[in-house]
């Protein structure tokens, strides 16, 4: 890819305009990018100097997240926006806590699916499915979840460092909410967003608009977030920066993101 990467792209791939998910990927350190998604990543860079920090900060709270849940008792989660895959995926970690875990993964970038199945394809019990979270009917519809997931028994639904890519029209407080509505009592919501507290996510806003990524990145306060919420319990310590949810130990970037894990009691 661009000679960074491991694999050609698929010809349905843009590699002219700049892709979240390369570009995240990129400040992860990962080689699945092209030179618009790094040339973007190094604008969003200038306005948010520590955002390398802060993907790893959100890296590690969604791996404590998944920890935590798999230790309730859940076994099978649905990562939404999952990005492109990197160490500490999802099914990895929470395998560690249930051996049997299984993982529905689900991305609309092609090129995230392609690298993401090429990765799982031996994993019978992970699935890659290409699909827009916001047709929340078709994703909860789609074969490849249906195979992996039992909606009758409790599920972990994850939208990790991707609500904030959705303006307010785009509703995703109803996009959560038609989701959590399809999950028996006992589902878990494991969430973490931009917040506007942390003033620099506004110029972040507005440098991914003007780079014309695939995606505009809207930070919101602690309210709103906890508001995607609705309806279900947020677990304690409530909805917190990066670093404060339940950590671990090590060193997480403060501020720039909310986080929260929620559950569904009813």
């Amino acid at each position: 890819m661009d000679g960074s990467g491991t694999a050609p792209p698929p010809d349905v791939v843009d590699t002219t305009t700049p892709s979240v998910a390369r570009m995240y990927d990129y400040f992860l350190g990962g080689k699945d990018n092209y030179a618009c998604d790094r040339a973007a990543a190094e604008q969003v860079r200038q306005a948010l100097p520590t955002v390398e920090g802060v993907a790893r900060a959100n890296r590690a709270f969604l791996q404590r997240a998944v920890r935590f849940v798999a230790g309730t008792g859940i076994d099978q989660f649905l990562d939404l926006g999952t990005g492109l895959p990197t160490q500490g995926n999802v099914h990895e970690v929470a395998r560690a806590v249930r051996p049997g875990a299984r993982v529905a993964y689900v991305d609309n970038d092609p090129l995230v699916a392609a690298h993401a199945r090429a990765l799982l394809d031996a994993d019978d019990r992970t699935a890659v499915v290409q699909a827009d979270l916001r047709e929340p009917g078709m994703v909860l519809e789609d074969e490849q979840v249906r195979r992996l997931i039992d909606f009758s028994r409790p599920v972990c639904v994850l939208f990790v460092a991707v609500l904030h890519f959705f303006p307010d029209e785009g509703n995703p407080a109803g996009i959560v909410r038609r989701f959590t509505d399809a999950l028996p009592a006992g589902s878990h919501v494991v969430l973490s967003h931009a917040a506007v507290e942390e003033r620099r996510n506004v110029n972040v806003g507005e440098t991914y608009r003007s780079q014309s990524a695939n995606a505009a990145l809207v930070a919101r306060t602690r309210e709103e977030v906890a508001g995607l919420l609705d309806g279900l319990t947020i677990l304690e310590p409530g909805v917190v920066p990066l670093h404060e949810w339940r950590p671990v130990g090590g060193e997480y970037v403060t501020g720039a993101g909310w986080t929260a894990v929620a559950r569904k009691e009813a």
